[in-house]
């Protein structure tokens, strides 16, 4: 197995309206991929999706095991802490609960978390001991 994430999807309950949230926090979705029940939308070196909780419980046969947020939140590296306080504003404005004002936190960094309208997690971040390059793409350390 490669050591690579090329999709996460994100379990929702109403893929039009979970649709009309991404896209309003300016993510780019696919027309030619994406259909009435999932979209599928750019989000540099990976795919972001968003399908039917029900759908995708259903076809990974997880029923007795999925009941919802496995736990995981998304996250999102800018390049400044002003970068976090205007990427949490318009998750606000488009319709996200702020969970945690972004703030300084306990690693030297800065972030914030936000709920989309389906629970999933999201985690806004400022990391000043990881660069971005010039597609806005983590250079992790070694």
């Amino acid at each position: 197995m490669s050591a690579n994430i090329t999709l996460i999807t994100l379990g929702v309950a109403d893929v039009a309206k979970a649709t009309a949230f991404y896209e309003r926090l300016g993510f780019v979705r696919s027309k030619t991929a994406s259909e009435k029940s999932v979209s599928f939308f750019r989000a540099g070196g990976v795919v972001l999706a968003v399908w039917s909780r029900e759908a995708q419980r259903e076809d990974a046969n997880a029923g007795a095991l999925w009941n919802g947020n496995g736990g995981i939140a998304v996250a999102q590296n800018v390049a400044s802490e002003a970068e976090v306080e205007t990427v949490m504003a318009m998750a606000e404005a488009a319709g996200a609960r702020i969970l945690k004002p972004a703030s300084k936190t306990f690693w030297g960094g800065y972030d914030g978390y936000f709920a989309d309208p389906d629970g999933n997690l999201w985690e806004v971040a400022f990391n000043p001991h990881w660069g971005l390059d010039e597609a806005g793409q983590i250079k992790l350390p070694d």
